[in-house]
């Protein structure tokens, strides 16, 4: 036997090692660790943004702080992936959790939303990997049937994340200030004492079987292209509102992310197997189905989710605390239809069902959320988050297990980054997409409900209101949206009634003089004369400008001033002026325009007068319900092309599993040929 042969058995022994449940419970247990810190973060922030955007006067720039974060792990997910080919999971698993460490420091000290977006880049820069690592190792130790045996410990890590991080991030987001520190601050800080633990856990167990290296080729021009592609549409996306989706800007970004993409196929045709998305993987129908159904589940669940906690906080009037525990419905189906699908697919292999089922699930709980009312229950809220989760848990799993099962060992880590970058394009797009579209529609919307006579009538009533306009809790709102209106028709309507009174006193004034000239009173009773007169004119004008203007006062001298005090008055005051505002709102008068500074600082509509904040409620729903109804759509498309999504049986091994019983197979090949060449070479000795 050649020493060569004698090296490869010696390190095939060395790979072959079958891991045991234990040594797997091991590598969970280090995953979980990882995956517990991502989870983490993205209910703690979920909940808190509202208070962190009116904290740095930016709320309507949340898009560009969630769209920092999505662009740069979705982009650095494939490279996560295709480095763990070349050098391993663990390593790669490592410095994604230090980044992420290393980003959450940095967000921690944001002193405004841009700032906060630029750190939070970083901490994506991280989570790629936290996202990609955890599913390729899955993918390398367990064989497709097997793994919803264990998927129940990555959804107690979801679950246990998904109860504790609204709980922490509404403590944080309430509190002024934690050890001198802003309470919010504390939502990035916390990940510190988190990763810091999750790296020792990792350092610590998990250990997976080595694998030969194939290729240490690194696919450069395919990581550059992809940014060149992504950035460009990304930034027009979030910011086309803004910009014009037709001004010279976003054609740019049209046309250099157009040749990104052309770049970035030529790249990666180039590259071949050593490519960071092999585009030999589209050959599977399976896996080319997979990923365009992902792409649109990514787009609506991760645009239309992050407008729930919103409604529950702006709308249902929730604190960050209480809209956490109020997703957990939605955790609920997804746990529940996850476990009960993983279970089914162990026993059976097949999994076809899922993705019609999940996508038709998510549609109808979408459908539900376009009926919401600024005034819609709880409980309605509630089933259609259920609905949606159901959907989600038949999701999640299955289209990742089903890209996983289109390939082998060499590209399990491509293939699962490449899954989870396209699902991750999808969300990213949603995200930037669907709060644009939210963000836009928020001015017209909270303008057009003032077109509501009933709600324009309430809401002037309380403020014109002394007692409400003059409460503290009210103050904000006032300041920001309703003085300028009281101020401009109070002054308005003042005037022209000063300006009767002016003519009426002018009047007797004239007419006392006219009598002085023609000698019917005296030259020196005309002072007295002329008070009498003007005193008469004024309590006359009083009596009709009553009449007319019921919240008008008049006093002796002349002087008018307006008094809304009595409810009666204040009523048919505004009953009377309402037309007048309402033509303005329409008109876009500047003194009732609402825009994103006015959305910056959402704050003023806690503890304010429901009369007040209908206006915003009733408006910030219709956006909401847009939302809802274009995230449907997208989704039911995905539900379409389920229809056609082919699944062959899962495998009953594991790819490391696989690759062992390969090399196994080589090794005794290789040693029945010795074998019969030695036993040749007997017969013929002499």
């Amino acid at each position: 036997m050649s020493d060569i042969t004698r090296t490869r058995r010696a390190h095939t022994a060395s790979t072959d090692t079958v891991m045991t449940h234990r040594m797997i419970m091991f590598v969970i247990f280090g995953l979980m660790a990882g995956m517990f810190l991502s989870a983490l973060d993205q209910t703690v922030v979920g909940t808190s943004i509202r208070t962190i955007g009116d904290d740095l006067q930016g709320l309507s720039l949340q898009a560009w702080v969630t769209t920092a974060y999505l662009i740069v792990s979705t982009i650095s997910t494939p490279i996560y992936g295709k480095l763990s080919d070349i050098f391993g999971r663990r390593p790669l698993f490592l410095i994604a959790i230090l980044i992420f460490i290393i980003g959450s420091v940095l967000a921690s000290f944001s002193t405004s939303m841009i700032e906060l977006a630029a750190f939070r880049a970083i901490q994506g820069l991280g989570a790629g990997g936290l996202m990609s690592m955890p599913l390729a190792i899955m993918g390398d130790i367990l064989a497709p049937r097997e793994r919803a045996k264990y998927q129940g410990y990555f959804l107690a890590v979801f679950g246990i994340s998904s109860v504790i991080g609204p709980l922490v991030g509404g403590v944080f987001a309430g509190a002024s200030e934690i050890l001198f520190i802003t309470g919010w601050r504390w939502v990035f800080l916390i990940n510190v004492p988190i990763g810091i633990v999750a790296l020792a856990i990792v350092w610590r167990f998990l250990h997976i079987p080595k694998q030969p290296r194939h290729s240490v080729r690194i696919d450069w021009w395919g990581a550059t292209t992809v940014i060149v592609a992504l950035v460009p549409l990304l930034l027009v996306a979030e910011q086309g509102r803004e910009w014009g989706w037709g001004s010279p800007i976003a054609l740019a970004c049209y046309i250099v992310g157009a040749l990104g993409i052309l770049a970035f196929v030529i790249a990666e045709t180039y590259m071949k197997d050593d490519a960071l998305i092999p585009l030999k993987l589209f050959r599977s129908s399976t896996f080319s189905m997979a990923t365009v159904i992902g792409v649109l589940v990514g787009f609506g669940m991760f645009g239309a989710m992050l407008t729930l906690p919103l409604y529950l906080q702006l709308v249902l009037g929730s604190t960050p605390t209480q809209s956490g525990f109020e997703m957990l419905p939605m955790i609920l189906g997804l746990m529940i239809a996850s476990i009960v699908s993983g279970q089914l697919i162990a026993r059976t292999g097949r999994y076809r069902m899922f993705p019609i089922l999940g996508t038709l699930l998510m549609s109808v709980g979408f459908f539900l959320l376009t009926f919401l009312k600024y005034d819609t229950p709880y409980w309605q809220v509630a089933l259609s988050m259920l609905v949606i989760g159901l959907g989600l848990g038949q999701l999640m799993q299955t289209l990742t297990i089903a890209s996983q099962n289109s390939v082998g060992l060499r590209d399990m880590g491509v293939a699962t980054s490449g899954s989870t970058f396209f699902r991750q394009i999808g969300g990213t797009l949603g995200t930037a997409v669907l709060l644009s579209l939210l963000f836009t529609l928020m001015p017209s919307n909270i303008i057009g409900s003032f077109s509501d006579r009933t709600t324009l009538t309430d809401a002037l009533d309380a403020a014109f209101d002394p007692t409400v306009s003059s409460a503290p809790a009210n103050a904000q709102i006032m300041n920001a949206i309703y003085t300028p209106i009281v101020t401009k028709t109070s002054d308005a309507v003042t005037q022209q009634v000063q300006q009767g009174v002016q003519q009426a006193t002018d009047a007797a004034t004239q007419a006392v003089a006219q009598q002085v000239a023609a000698g019917q009173i005296p030259a020196a009773a005309q002072a007295q004369a002329t008070q009498a007169a003007v005193s008469q004119a004024i309590a006359a004008a009083t009596t009709k400008i009553q009449e007319q203007v019921p919240v008008a006062r008049v006093a002796a001298d002349g002087t008018v001033s307006l008094d809304f005090s009595d409810a009666g008055q204040r009523a048919a005051f505004v009953d009377t002026v309402a037309t007048t505002i309402e033509d303005q709102f329409s008109a876009g008068d500047e003194n009732t325009s609402i825009g994103d500074s006015t959305l910056d600082d959402t704050s003023f509509l806690v503890g304010a007068d429901a009369r007040l904040t209908k206006p915003f409620l009733v408006g910030f729903n219709s956006s909401a319900v847009t939302v809802y109804w274009v995230a449907m759509s997208v989704v039911l498309l995905a539900f379409v092309l389920s229809l056609f999504f082919r699944t062959p049986p899962l495998r009953s091994k594991s790819a490391l599993q696989e690759a062992a019983d390969e090399r196994r197979g080589r090794d005794d090949e290789e040693k029945r040929a010795e074998e019969s060449a030695a036993q040749a070479g007997a017969l013929i000795a002499p």
